[in-house]
């Protein structure tokens, strides 16, 4: 503990001084305020979890990423304004992404993240971003109180994994037209409520909305860790082992899952909007 107050103050003082560089990326996307926005800063020496989450409060975004070298690789943690959290993907990916822009790591290698979750990898293919996370299938289970009051909606199905209840809905149309009952939906214990449907355009495999009222996002724009689950999912549906979705939400964003075993391969692109500099 000692230990981490001193650290603090050290990267306190250096910040004053040199300034602590945070970057804001669009992830799952190409184009700029599209996809999910994430915070990522890239630490030099420890901080305590207290002033990462004042500066991921402070960042205001579905989560904000923090990575510090540790090996070969980076011992990454994710925070949303209220909770540190377990997985998190678009901020997984807006990291990698910035590690090979800024030259942390030459582009040609793949990067290891140490986390909550385990080890997780990310390399580049072209311009897309390959992240390989463990599968976290559903499995089928009764609605729980609050959930379909909370999204307005009837269900063909629901399931439930560690993280979230998945909720398959009949089509797009209503999908895309759900307005959630937020203060209702909160009372759901469990992270996260991920919606999906077929898609009606035949465009992507699938589509999809994520809401999270219980950690503080009502809904998140792009859910790279919902894929997790999603990708399985309509793998036994569709009989395809790679799938291509889209989150159907006010940005929106376009996801690829690739299955193979027990991982998911969740692909998308990113571009950096926005740097600036922590001062304290």
């Amino acid at each position: 503990m000692k230990q981490l107050i001193r650290s603090e103050k050290l990267l306190v003082r250096r910040s004053k001084r040199l300034g602590i560089t945070i970057y804001q990326v669009d992830s799952f996307t190409k184009k700029p305020y599209h996809g999910n926005p994430a915070g990522v800063c890239i630490l030099e020496i420890p901080c305590n979890d207290e002033w990462m989450q004042k500066i991921a409060n402070e960042m205001n975004l579905a989560e904000t990423a923090f990575a510090i070298k540790e090996g070969d690789g980076y011992r990454l943690r994710w925070f949303t304004p209220e909770v540190e959290v377990d997985l998190c993907g678009h901020a997984t990916l807006a990291t990698a992404h910035i590690l090979w822009d800024h030259s942390y790591i030459a582009r040609d290698k793949e990067i290891q993240f140490y986390t909550r979750s385990g080890l997780l990898t990310t390399r580049g293919k072209g311009n897309w971003i390959e992240m390989d996370f463990p599968i976290y299938r559903e499995r089928k289970v009764p609605a729980p109180d609050h959930l379909l009051d909370g999204l307005g909606v009837q269900s063909n199905y629901i399931g439930k994994n560690k993280m979230d209840y998945l909720v398959h809905i009949e089509s797009e149309s209503i999908l895309r037209n759900i307005k959630p009952d937020y203060s209702i939906l909160s009372k759901v214990d469990m992270r996260g409520v991920i919606v999906t449907s077929p898609c009606d355009s035949g465009e992507y495999d699938f589509i999809c909305r994520f809401f999270a009222p219980r950690v503080g996002i009502n809904e998140d724009p792009v859910t790279g860790s919902a894929y997790t689950c999603l990708g399985p999912y309509w793998k036994q549906r569709l009989g395809k082992n790679h799938l291509k979705a889209y989150q159907a939400s006010k940005r929106g964003g376009e996801v690829q899952v690739h299955l193979l075993g027990q991982r998911a391969f969740i692909s998308g692109q990113a571009i950096t909007v926005m740097k600036t500099e922590i001062l304290y």
